[in-house]
């Protein structure tokens, strides 16, 4: 079985060496993961890093330091806290379950937080093993995107007891500007649906209004100018708008992985009764920018629908 690889870094502070003395496991380098593990490394945590992908971990450890594993049990292993960004629940329970996987690993008393964006019901389930083997659990998915994972300034949404989010705070601050506890385990993951269903609104939106505005004939760019100083103004807005009429669509998140949040929405609002029409409607359009071969595609290129719907 392969080895944890270490490579030390060594800092100074004025007042002599400074010495790392929390130790910390990041699961899952992908396009959030791999910069949220480096903000940890640069907090001052001994950090190692598991990927499925070993050249990705090896990579992290050539620009952090730091050190890489083997499996997610190694990884995790004497570690005080555990993170995972990961893809679905499906992947979540592949890292942390198992013989290899992260909570056979983790020592008792360690805290396990988990930033992947999953269902509430994987959320407790993990908990409920993380708490007989005397570990603390938080969920806590994140929103910014890669550019807020990049510049460390995400939003985290967290679940779970107040004595675990109290200690889930220090690390979590490495790379978030805003963190705040919405009720028990899974409460993270259900406000992280909430921001997906104001998404999935907002960006069918501005694509319809940017759609209008060209067939009209006015100058887009100007129009949302203005707008944007107004009532209309959103982050999607401020941050999309000029690629979306560039007919760029490679800044953020991907059709694919909003769709998968979009369907855990849907699902989570049968169980306990909510009506999301509008986000059914945008999944389905989703649906035919998949179609389109659009899966890769940044989650404004929307207006490529509709584009392709006033040529016919």
């Amino acid at each position: 079985m392969k080895q944890a690889q270490w490579i030390q870094k060594e800092k100074h502070s004025c007042t002599g060496r400074w010495r790392m003395s929390k130790k910390a496991a990041f699961i899952g380098l992908g396009v959030m993961g791999y910069p949220m593990a480096g903000f940890l490394a640069k907090a001052g945590y001994a950090v190692t890093v598991y990927n499925r992908t070993t050249s990705k971990a090896e990579a992290w450890v050539a620009e952090y330091g730091g050190a890489f594993a083997g499996t997610p049990r190694e990884a995790a292993a004497d570690a005080d806290f555990v993170m995972t960004c990961v893809g679905n629940d499906d992947d979540l329970r592949s890292v942390v379950l198992g013989p290899d996987g992260a909570f056979a690993g983790m020592k008792a008393g360690a805290l396990f937080v988990d930033h992947t964006t999953a269902s509430a019901e994987v959320a407790r389930e993990l908990a409920d093993v993380a708490g007989g083997n005397g570990i603390g659990f938080v969920d806590a998915p994140v929103s910014g995107g890669q550019a807020g994972a990049e510049n460390g300034v995400l939003t985290v949404m967290c679940g779970g007891s107040d004595a675990d989010f109290d200690r889930a705070k220090e690390p979590i601050d490495a790379y978030s500007r805003a963190c705040m506890l919405m009720g028990g385990v899974g409460a993270g993951q259900l406000a992280k649906m909430v921001n997906q269903i104001c998404i999935a609104g907002v960006v069918q939106g501005l694509s319809e209004g940017i759609h209008f505005a060209q067939k009209a004939g006015l100058d887009a760019e100007k129009v949302i100018e203005v707008i944007s100083k107004g009532a209309a103004q959103s982050w999607q807005m401020e941050n999309r708008y000029k690629t979306m009429i560039a007919d760029e669509f490679d800044f953020g998140f991907a059709v694919d992985w909003m769709r998968k949040d979009l369907g855990i929405c849907l699902d989570t609002a049968k169980g306990i009764g909510a009506s999301l029409p509008n986000t059914a409607l945008v999944d389905q359009y989703y649906s035919d920018v998949q179609a389109m071969g659009g899966g890769r595609m940044d989650t404004s290129s929307l207006i490529v629908r509709l584009r392709k719907l006033s040529e016919k």
